[in-house]
C-alpha cells in the first residue's frame, strides 16, 4: 500500500526556480487567475486516499462501507468524487443533504448524523431513503410521527451511543465520552431498543464516534469491542441481530512534521482485526463495517495561496506578516489553537530563515494563523501558502468584517476549475434588507 502520510498534496512540487507547483500549474499563475486568498484542492490527492480506504477494507474486511464525513468540505463536485470513488457520504444537516441529492448521489450510501435534526430534517431523510443515525429521544418521536402519517414512509436507523471512550485530542472534538451532546448513554438503550421494536422502524445497528484528529489506535479498538459486546448483550435480551457496525472515524493527518498518525491501511487494519477478533470471542456474527474518514480523505489534498501585506517588525519581539485572509477563511487556529505549516512560493526554502508570526487580517488579535514559523526573509506582494487546509476551512468559512468567502479551485493534471465561485461584495448584500422606516 502507498505511504500517503505527508502535509503537501501528492501532486505539488517545487520547480528549477523554487516556484511552487501544484499538479502541473504555478501556485502563482493560480493565484493571479483566481485571486487570494484561494483554496486549491488537489484532485489526485483526494482519489487515493479515497482509494486507500476502500482497498485497505477490500482486502482485510470486504463487507464495509467507507462513509466520507462531508462535513470536513461539502460541495456538488466533492459529492461527485466520492460517488465515482464508490465511497459513501455522511451529512449533518438539511444543507449537506440537499446538496447530496443535487448532485445525485446514491441515497442508499447516505447516512444522516446531527444532535437536534428537525422535523423537516427528518422527513427530508425518510423521503429520500437515507438512514438515519439516530441520536435522542426528540428524534425518535419525529420519526414515529411521520411514520403514522404516511404510511408509505420507511425508516432504517443506526443508534448513536456515547461509549465512555476518550482519546487525547482537543475537547471540542472528543465525542465518545460520557458528558458528550451526542448519542443515548448506555443505560437509556435497552428501553429505546424495547420502543422502536414497537413501530416498523429497522434498526441497523449502533454508531459510535470516539473524536477527531486521532493519532492513538486503542480507543478505536476499545470502541469495537465495547460495540460488539452490544451487539451480543441485545441479540440475548432483545432477539436481534444487527447487520450493521459504524466505529466512526476520527483518523488524524499531518499538520506539522512533528505530527505522527498511523497510515490509512495501518488504522484500517486495526478495525478490523479488533472486529473480527471480538466477533471470534463473543460467538457474534461479523456485521458489515462502517467507518466515516472526513479530514483524512480530504485535509492533506488543500492547500490555502495567500499575498503577503503588511509587515510589522517589533525589535526584540516579533516580526508579524500579514496576509490577505486569516480567520474568516480558517477559523481553526482560533478555535482549537490548530497548528499549520507554509511555505513561501519563489523562495529558497531553506536559506535566509527568520522567524516571524503569519498574522491575518481581520479586527481580533487573535487572528493569528501561524504564530510562530521560520521562513526565508518574506516581503510584500510574496504568496504564502499553508498546507493541510482540505477540511473545515472551506466549510468553518465565516463573513467576518463583512468577508467575502474565496473560491475554491479543483487543480487536476494541468488544469483547473472552480467548483465553489468566490462571493463578491454584492453578495454580502443579497439577503440585506431594510426596515420601511430606514428606507
Amino acid at each position: 500500500m502507498q505511504e500517503l502520510n505527508q502535509i503537501k498534496p501528492l501532486s505539488l512540487e517545487r520547480n528549477a526556480t523554487n516556484e511552487l507547483v501544484l499538479a502541473g500549474i504555478k501556485v502563482s499563475e493560480l493565484a493571479q487567475h483566481y485571486g487570494t486568498p484561494a483554496y486549491l484542492l488537489c484532485e489526485q490527492t483526494i482519489r487515493a486516499r479515497a482509494q486507500a480506504y476502500r482497498q485497505a477494507f477490500e482486502q482485510e474486511y470486504p463487507n464495509h462501507l467507507v462513509v466520507y464525513a462531508s462535513k470536513a468540505l461539502n460541495c456538488l463536485a466533492m459529492c461527485k468524487l466520492i460517488e465515482q470513488e464508490g465511497l459513501g457520504l455522511d451529512v449533518v444537516s438539511e444543507g449537506e443533504l440537499h446538496t447530496a441529492i443535487e448532485a445525485s448521489f446514491p441515497c442508499e450510501r447516505i447516512i444522516f448524523h446531527g444532535n437536534n435534526k428537525s422535523r423537516d430534517e427528518v422527513k427530508l431523510a425518510l423521503t429520500n431513503g437515507v438512514t438515519l443515525v439516530l441520536d435522542n429521544r426528540t428524534e425518535l418521536a419525529y420519526i414515529e410521527e411521520l411514520l403514522k402519517s404516511d404510511p408509505e414512509l420507511k425508516a432504517q436507523v443506526l443508534i448513536r451511543i456515547t461509549p465512555g471512550i476518550e482519546c487525547h485530542t482537543h475537547d471540542y472534538i472528543k465525542t465518545g465520552k460520557i458528558d458528550s451532546k451526542f448519542g443515548f448513554n448506555l443505560e437509556e438503550l435497552d428501553e429505546i431498543i424495547e420502543r422502536i421494536k414497537a413501530t416498523d422502524i429497522h434498526i441497523r445497528g449502533l454508531h459510535a464516534h470516539i473524536g477527531s484528529q486521532i493519532f492513538e489506535t486503542i480507543p478505536h479498538k476499545d470502541t469495537c469491542k465495547v460495540l460488539l459486546e452490544l451487539y451480543k448483550s441485545i441479540k440475548e435480551k432483545h432477539g436481534l441481530e444487527f447487520e450493521d457496525l459504524n466505529v466512526g472515524g476520527g483518523l488524524g493527518i499531518m499538520y506539522t512534521e512533528s505530527d505522527d498518525p498511523p497510515e490509512i491501511f495501518d488504522w484500517v487494519k486495526i478495525i478490523t482485526d479488533a472486529v473480527k477478533a471480538n466477533c471470534e470471542e463473543l460467538e457474534v456474527k461479523q456485521p458489515r463495517i462502517m467507518v466515516e474518514p472526513g479530514r483524512s480523505i480530504v485535509g492533506p489534498a488543500g492547500i490555502t495561496v495567500y499575498k503577503v501585506g503588511n509587515i510589522k517588525d517589533i525589535p526584540g519581539v516579533r516580526k508579524y506578516v500579514a496576509v490577505d485572509g486569516g480567520m474568516a477563511d480558517n477559523a481553526r487556529p482560533i478555535m482549537y489553537q490548530a497548528e499549520y505549516t507554509a511555505e513561501v512560493d519563489a523562495k529558497d526554502p531553506t536559506t535566509n530563515l527568520e522567524k516571524v508570526t503569519i498574522a491575518g487580517k481581520y479586527c481580533e488579535s487573535g487572528d493569528v494563523l501561524i504564530p510562530e514559523i521560520e521562513l526565508p526573509q518574506v516581503e510584500a506582494g510574496n504568496l504564502i501558502v499553508v498546507y493541510s487546509t482540505g477540511a473545515y476551512n472551506y466549510s468553518m468559512a465565516s463573513n467576518y468584517n463583512r468577508a467575502t468567502k474565496p473560491s475554491l479551485v479543483l487543480v487536476n493534471k494541468g488544469q483547473s476549475h472552480i467548483i465553489v465561485q468566490a462571493e463578491t461584495v454584492d453578495d454580502l448584500l443579497r439577503n440585506d434588507k431594510l426596515a420601511p422606516h430606514l428606507r
